[in-house]
């Protein structure tokens, strides 16, 4: 039509659609070894004080646990426990045959060492990934934990574009949770990676220049419609809420999603992008470390299948 911009929306990446069905995989593969092996994945997931999103968070990692077929331990314990009492915990749980998946829910209260926390968790039981021994294997190119979001980040990106190789991919954002291992997986999967930030130089020509752009450095919708290559695969990390004018709120990423829906090929939603599948992938980690400390033959359970 002449005189006439015709405007395109990008495909939506739905994380609820894709983590069902990998919710179903991982279903199938718990109750096969359950039924053949007499192995029952577990998950022990460990809550110190009252923050209610965390506890929200909680109850639905151990839901879908048990919906998979999972053994689910919860461990709720008040504010004021000591760093001392939740590292005998732990080590409980480490020596515990039946658990094999062990997730310590952040932020815990300022008394106690994080770090070390999570240095007191087995690295094959370690299914955040946040381990050092993990760290290091994913940095090194080896086989360990891998941290769940940027894992279903990943799957999401593979689902969508096939072979990442070659190509250009920016994460924005340098967190150890996400950036960073974001980064080594696009990495091992033979693309050009730049790590952004806030104070990157001229960040929005950086991020044209991508053709994957990882959003996740926690500002909300930083980035614009405008910084978007025509056609690029947008995967959005970032949940902020913010306030409206009516004084409700709202969660958005950290990407302007009404501009960047009308320049992007693909683009994840927020919420329903890649929030579910941090939990589903929390699973997919539990029964990888099911696999691995019984010596099960168990491919979907292998995060490079």
């Amino acid at each position: 039509m002449d005189g006439e911009t015709i405007m395109t929306q990008a495909k939506l990446i739905d994380g609820n659609a894709f983590s069902a069905n990998l919710r179903e995989e991982i279903t199938a593969r718990v109750h096969e070894i359950r039924d053949f092996h007499h192995v029952t994945p577990g998950l022990a997931v460990v809550l110190v004080g009252e923050d209610p999103a965390s506890q929200v968070y909680v109850r639905n990692k151990n839901k879908r646990a048990a919906e998979c077929g999972m053994k689910s331990f919860e461990h709720v314990l008040p504010a004021d426990t000591s760093e001392h009492h939740l590292l005998n915990l732990i080590e409980g749980l480490n020596d515990d045959p039946e658990v094999h998946g062990i997730l310590v829910q952040l932020p815990l209260p300022k008394h106690i060492d994080a770090q070390k926390v999570i240095e007191t968790i087995r690295p094959d039981k370690d299914v955040d990934g946040f381990h050092p021994w993990n760290v290091g294997m994913l940095a090194s190119g080896g086989i360990g934990m891998i941290p769940c979001t940027p894992l279903g980040s990943l799957m999401m990106l593979r689902d969508h574009l096939g072979p990442l190789t070659g190509l250009k991919a920016i994460v924005v954002g340098r967190s150890n949770i996400v950036g960073k291992p974001m980064a080594h997986l696009l990495i091992r999967e033979s693309c050009t990676v730049t790590i952004a930030h806030s104070q990157t130089r001229d960040l929005p020509a950086e991020v044209r220049a991508a053709d994957i752009v990882v959003a996740a450095v926690g500002r909300p919708e930083m980035i614009r419609g405008d910084w978007i290559k025509p056609g690029a695969t947008v995967i959005d990390v970032g949940i902020n809420r913010i306030g409206l004018p009516d004084g409700k709120s709202k969660l958005v990423g950290d990407v302007k999603f009404d501009e960047a829906v009308k320049v992007a090929g693909a683009i994840t939603p927020v919420p329903g992008g890649v929030g579910p599948m941090t939990i589903a992938c929390l699973l997919r980690n539990t029964l990888t470390a099911a696999a691995r400390l019984h010596r099960l033959d168990i491919p979907e359970a292998n995060p490079w299948n």
